[in-house]
C-alpha cells in the first residue's frame, strides 16, 4: 500500500531548513579546519598502487569535533621502537558546504590526480589547528544521521594521526607546512657560498729524485708511516715524501709514496727508509736525474677557498722547441737562417721546413745540427730555393719522439676548511729550462646565489640527483632535503627549480629520521653491539 500523500516525509523546504540549521550550528559550535586533498603523482601501473602523492591545495571549512572529550583511539603506546601515537579524531562537516566550496574546485582538477571529487575521500588530510596536528581521513560516514526527512546533510570524517612518508606537502599555509619540515628521512647538505681560485708557482732544478718505486707495501700499519731520504746531497736540498696507505681485507698497507719536494743537487741515488706507523716490511727505492731539470717543488701562493674536493693541477709543458727566421736575397733565394731560440732536450736533429714560395717555383730546404745539452747549434741551407717574394716561415720539428722531455704532473690537497694546503709531486717531469706556469682549477662555484624555497625541487649538475627542500639556513649554508632520488656528489652544483638558487655541495650526511618519539636507529645500533648476525653466528659455526 502506498504512503499517505498528505505527509511528504520531508519536503524540499523542510530539508533546506534542516541543512541551514546544521550549517548555522557548525558555524557556532565548530572549529575551522583545513581540508587538504591528496593528489596522485606516480602510480604503479601493474599493482595500481600509489607510489607518490602530494598535498598542495587547501580549503578552510567549519567542522564539529565529535570527540570533544579528547582524542580517541589507542592513544600513546610504548613499543620496542619508542613511543607510538595512535590518536584518532572524528569531525562532522556540512555536506552542502563541501559540495559548494570544495567539490566544485576538485571537479576541475586532472582526473589522473583526483580520483573522486564528489565527497571527502579516504587518504585526504585534515589540519586540526587546536592541536596543531595533521590527521589522515581513514573513513567517511555519509549516512549518520540516517536520512532525516529523506536526506543526508553531513559527512563524518574518522581520522587518524597522519604518518608522514615523504609525501610532498606544500599548502602555502606556513602553520601547516611547518608541521612536516622536520619529519621523515632528511639529508643534510652543507653547501659553499663563496669560492676563490688558488694560486701556485713551481721551482725547477737538476739532480732531483726523478721517480720513487714502491718495492714492498708492508702490512700491519695502524697509522701513516714516515718516509725519509737518508742521504742528503752534498750541495742542494733533501727530497721529502709522504706515504699514502690503504686497507684491504682488514690489512693496512702502503698504497703509494708521493713527493712533497723532489730535492736537488743529488749525484748519487739516496736510500729511502719507511718506519713508524706500527707496520713492517714497507720498502722503496728511487731514480735521480742529474742532467736535465724538472719541477722539484711547488709553493701555494694563495690557498683559495670553496674547494670541497681537490682541484685539478695543470703544469705547462717543458720549454718549446727551437725557433729560427729566414732571410732572402736577389732572385728570391734564401740567403741565411738565424736561430732565435736553440731549444733544448733534443736527442736527434729535428727536421727543418721552409714555407713554399708564392710563385711555387722551388721550395728551399735546410738541416739542423744539435750539440751539448740537446740544443740546435746550427742550421744549414741545402737548397736556397727561388721565387720568394718575402722571407719564408721556418718551422723546426718539436715532436716528443726526438726530445727527452716529459711534462710534470701534480695533485692538490685540501683541508676541511676547503682551501688548498699543499701540492704533491706525482711526476717532476724533465727538460724544463724555465719554471713552468702552474694552474689550479677554479672551485666548483665562485659565488653562490639565491635562497632555496621550501618544497622546491633541486637538481645536481653532475649526478642528476633530485630532492625536495625541507629547510634552508642562509647563515650556516645548511640545506635540509628529503625525497632524494639518487646520490649527490661532493663538489657538484645544485640548482633550485623555483628559486634558481645555485650553490656547490661541500659534503652531505646520511639520511636521518627526525622523530622525537621513535629511536629506531639508535635502538638498532645498540642491539648490534649485543648480537649481530650480519657478521657471524654467535651460536655455532654456520
Amino acid at each position: 500500500m502506498a504512503l499517505n500523500p498528505f505527509f511528504l516525509q520531508g519536503s524540499s523546504s523542510e530539508q533546506r531548513l534542516v541543512q541551514e540549521l546544521i550549517n548555522e550550528q557548525l558555524k557556532m559550535y565548530g572549529v575551522d579546519v583545513t581540508y587538504i586533498p591528496r593528489k596522485i603523482v606516480n602510480r604503479d601501473t601493474i599493482l595500481n598502487e600509489i607510489e607518490t602523492s602530494k598535498f598542495d591545495d587547501n580549503y578552510t571549512i567549519e567542522a564539529y569535533v565529535n570527540t570533544y572529550e579528547g582524542y580517541s583511539g589507542a592513544g600513546d603506546i610504548l613499543t620496542k621502537f619508542g613511543m607510538s601515537l595512535k590518536d584518532e579524531l572524528t569531525i562532522t562537516i556540512s555536506k552542502e558546504r563541501f559540495d559548494d566550496y570544495i567539490a566544485t574546485f576538485l571537479s576541475g582538477e586532472d582526473t589522473d590526480e583526483i580520483i573522486l571529487s564528489s565527497r571527502p575521500r579516504e587518504g585526504d588530510l585534515v589540519y586540526f589547528p587546536l592541536g596543531q596536528r595533521l590527521f589522515e581521513v581513514k573513513f567517511v560516514e555519509h549516512e549518520d544521521p540516517f536520512y532525516q526527512l529523506g536526506k543526508n546533510y553531513v559527512y563524518q570524517l574518522k581520522c587518524e594521526l597522519f604518518e608522514y612518508e615523504d609525501e610532498v606537502i606544500d599548502t602555502s599555509i606556513e602553520e601547516v607546512d611547518t608541521q612536516i619540515k622536520e619529519e621523515g628521512y632528511i639529508t643534510t647538505l652543507q653547501v659553499i657560498g663563496i669560492g676563490e681560485t688558488a694560486l701556485s708557482s713551481a721551482v725547477i732544478n737538476d739532480g732531483y729524485v726523478r721517480k720513487i718505486f714502491l718495492n714492498n707495501d708492508g702490512s700491519g700499519f695502524t697509522s701513516t708511516p714516515i718516509v725519509q731520504f737518508d742521504d742528503s746531497p752534498v750541495s742542494g736540498g733533501t727530497a721529502t715524501a709522504v706515504a699514502i696507505t690503504t686497507s684491504i681485507a682488514g690489512v693496512r698497507s702502503v698504497k703509494e709514496i708521493v713527493m712533497t719536494d723532489a730535492g736537488f743537487g743529488y749525484t748519487t741515488v739516496p736510500l729511502i727508509s719507511i718506519y713508524s706507523g706500527g707496520g713492517t716490511g714497507a720498502a722503496a727505492t728511487c731514480l735521480i736525474e742529474t742532467t736535465d731539470q724538472g719541477v722539484v717543488s711547488f709553493a701555494v701562493n694563495d690557498s683559495g677557498s670553496g674547494y670541497p674536493v681537490p682541484p685539478t693541477v695543470t703544469i705547462d709543458v717543458p720549454s718549446a722547441g727551437a725557433v729560427a727566421t729566414a732571410t732572402t736575397g736577389v732572385g728570391g733565394t734564401v740567403t741565411s737562417l738565424t736561430l732565435t731560440n736553440p731549444g733544448t732536450a733534443y736527442t736527434t736533429a729535428p727536421s727543418v721546413t721552409l714555407s713554399t714560395p708564392a710563385s711555387g717555383i722551388n721550395t728551399a730546404t735546410a738541416t739542423a745540427t744539435i750539440g751539448t745539452g740537446g740544443t740546435v747549434t746550427a742550421l744549414t741551407i741545402t737548397d736556397a730555393g727561388s721565387g720568394y717574394g718575402s722571407n719564408p716561415t721556418v718551422t723546426i720539428s718539436n715532436d716528443d719522439s726526438i726530445k727527452s722531455t716529459e711534462t710534470a704532473s701534480a695533485r692538490a690537497e685540501v683541508s676541511e676548511g676547503n682551501v688548498v694546503t699543499a701540492i704533491r709531486i706525482i711526476n717532476p717531469g724533465i727538460g724544463y729550462t724555465v719554471a713552468p706556469t702552474v694552474t689550479i682549477a677554479d672551485p666548483p662555484l665562485i659565488s653562490g646565489s639565491g635562497a632555496f624555497q621550501f618544497n622546491e625541487l633541486i637538481t645536481g649538475s653532475k649526478s642528476g640527483t633530485t630532492a625536495r627542500v625541507k629547510n634552508w639556513d642562509a647563515i650556516t649554508n645548511t640545506l635540509k632535503i628529503s625525497y632524494v632520488d639518487g646520490v649527490f656528489t661532493d663538489g657538484e652544483t645544485i640548482v633550485g627549480a623555483a628559486s634558481s638558487a645555485t650553490y656547490a655541495v661541500d659534503f652531505h650526511t646520511n639520511d636521518d629520521v627526525y622523530d622525537k618519539y621513535t629511536d629506531n636507529d639508535s635502538i638498532e645500533t645498540e642491539a648490534d653491539l649485543i648480537v649481530d648476525f650480519t657478521e657471524s653466528n654467535p651460536f655455532g659455526n654456520y
